[in-house]
């Protein structure tokens, strides 16, 4: 496919994904969606890439959906467009690899909840989130799931229901955003995080990403029963028994095999 809303790049085991539409605030049109489930379809399937940045070119990181495909529409459209949207998210956490967002100026509505669905999430001092649908009527249903699941029920219903900005800050405070830096080192502590990542085996991460999302809504009973096969099977990996090797005759590991 070819790109003409969002830029995808690899280097050094990272692939970064770029918003590329800052004329219309990187709004997630139909078609910047469907050209960022098509990077990120393929990316899973790239082994030499460990961790995925999702960034935004401009002054804003993402103004939610295109309102312009919202009007004078008919239900099939709609569904169409809400089905593309959870695609979207269920493939950021789905795909193998962490995926940062780094969020500079506005993450509303639909933006918000990428933001959100994110494993992780660096922001810049001037970030604002917020999900101000309510206002126009039209009710952050879908941004609802991903925020409500980051942050607690009643700051998730505060910002559903009023609609205001949350600074970085207040966002970081409330689990939303896991650190606030200036926008001048956005860029940097965004690329450090993701190195510092992909030092780790690619299996480890695969394992540990998937387990995390398959055991978070589970009871202590399940969860721990998860878990504990789960780590029976990793511990017979190539990479845990090199690296468990490695720690106890006190030296690196040069090479994972990612297996």
């Amino acid at each position: 496919m070819e790109y003409n809303q969002i830029l995808f790049s690899i280097q050094d085991s990272i692939g970064t994904l770029t918003l590329n539409s800052p004329k219309t605030i990187n709004a997630l049109s139909k078609t910047m969606i469907s050209e960022m489930i098509d990077a990120l379809t393929k990316v899973s399937a790239d082994e030499t890439v460990k961790v995925v940045i999702i960034k935004a070119a401009g002054k804003h990181f993402c103004a939610g959906h295109n309102l312009s495909e919202m009007i004078d529409n008919n239900a099939k459209e709609y569904k169409f467009i809400f089905d593309q949207c959870v695609l979207l998210m269920r493939l950021i956490h789905e795909i193998p690899q962490p995926v940062i967002a780094r969020v500079q100026g506005i993450a509303t509505a639909a933006g918000c909840q990428l933001a959100a669905q994110c494993d992780l999430v660096i922001a810049s001092q001037d970030a604002r989130f917020s999900t101000p649908g309510v206002k126009i009527g039209l009710f952050c249903s879908t941004p609802m799931v991903a925020i409500s699941r980051a942050i607690g029920r009643k700051a998730a219903m505060e910002m559903l229901l009023t609609g205001r900005d949350f600074y970085a800050q207040e966002a970081k405070e409330l689990g939303l955003v896991n650190k606030v830096v200036s926008l001048e080192k956005l860029n940097r502590e965004t690329e450090e995080l993701a190195k510092n990542i992909a030092k780790a085996s690619r299996f480890a991460l695969s394992i540990g990403k998937q387990g995390f999302y398959a055991q978070i809504d589970q009871t202590d009973d399940k969860a721990f029963h998860y878990a504990k096969h789960t780590i029976v099977m990793n511990n017979l990996s190539e990479d845990a028994q090199d690296g468990i090797k490695s720690f106890l005759e006190k030296k690196p590991v040069t090479q994972w095999k990612d297996r």
